[in-house]
């Protein structure tokens, strides 16, 4: 198989700055971004720029969608359950379906809605993408991961890293998927829920002893429940996340941190959320992101 044709579910950061650089590479008459009709005719005419070059994206209403080799799910969330309607056109007997969303959770709800569909995990790491309005900026596209859990997901794999390749992605193949997807979540569990939490920009965090205490006690909590899940997140990866926090831009505060400021619903239930659902399942207890939770969603009540 061979990937001649995209679609994209989500006009976030991550689908604009992927969708521009596939465009450039394959040409527009082969790459679509899907909408519902109401935000289609609130879209359509929009000019979007990308690092302050005008993009002419093909922009579609998803009941004229057709299958396509590719499908990337770029939305948040709080928005997965309304684009799994939006992405039914654009899956064919053969499409191949990843994720760019935060979280452990996606693969599994995209499967239960399109079972024996293939569904390849996938792990967005390292990008600096915003989107303010219809403009874009990026400096570093990051990387995506990619692996499987299933042999019989392999040709589909080969093709997509084929792809991958052929279109400039940056991107590795994963010997083990499910270890890079839970570090990712760890990641994410501390320092995207702590940032928004205390307000704090990553330096805030680091730099005080109760708040990194904190982020600390989240993280580990994770890696407690990986254990229980089979995969085993070690403390080198926890040390190495540590490290990570020290590196980022002082200033400068995760995508939580930013729905809370715009007071948007954050993904606070595909982060603590989740914890507390695998704690309740395997016996384990867990207090961080039982505190986590609650403050957020206490914070966006008062929206």
């Amino acid at each position: 198989m061979e990937i001649k044709t995209v679609g994209v579910v989500g006009l976030g950061a991550l689908g604009l700055m992927y969708g521009e650089h596939i465009q450039n590479a394959i040409g527009r008459e082969n790459i679509c971004f899907a909408m519902d009709k109401e935000r289609y005719e609130r879209h359509s005419k929009d000019t979007y720029t990308v690092n302050g070059k005008e993009i002419d994206f093909n922009l579609i209403d998803c009941t004229d969608a057709k299958p396509t080799d590719l499908l990337i799910v770029a939305v948040k969330y709080n928005s997965l359950a309304s684009a799994l309607d939006t992405m039914k056109n654009l899956i064919g007997e053969h499409t191949i379906i990843i994720s760019l969303m935060n979280g452990i959770t996606s693969e599994e709800i995209i499967s239960a809605r399109y079972p024996h569909k293939t569904v390849i995990p996938c792990v967005a790491i390292g990008m600096d993408a915003m989107r303010s309005g219809t403009e874009l900026s990026y400096v570093n596209k990051g990387l995506l991961q990619v692996g499987i859990t299933d042999e019989k997901m392999r040709p589909s794999l080969k093709a997509l890293d084929a792809f991958l390749t052929k279109t400039g992605i940056p991107h590795t193949v994963e010997s083990d998927i499910m270890h890079a997807m839970w570090n990712k979540f760890m990641i994410n569990v501390g320092i995207n829920q702590a940032c928004m939490i205390y307000d704090s920009p990553y330096d805030g965090i680091m730099s005080s002893p109760e708040k990194r205490a904190s982020l600390t006690r989240a993280m580990r909590e994770v890696i407690a429940l990986s254990k229980a899940e089979g995969t085993n997140i070690t403390e080198d990866d926890f040390n190495a996340a540590m490290e990570l926090f020290n590196k980022l831009d002082k200033n400068s505060y995760p995508s939580m941190h930013q729905d809370f400021k715009a007071k948007r619903k954050s993904e606070v239930e595909l982060f603590a959320g989740t914890v507390r659902n695998l704690a309740a399942k395997h016996g384990i207890p867990i207090h961080e992101n039982d505190f986590y939770y609650k403050r957020i969603t206490e914070i966006e009540s008062a929206y």
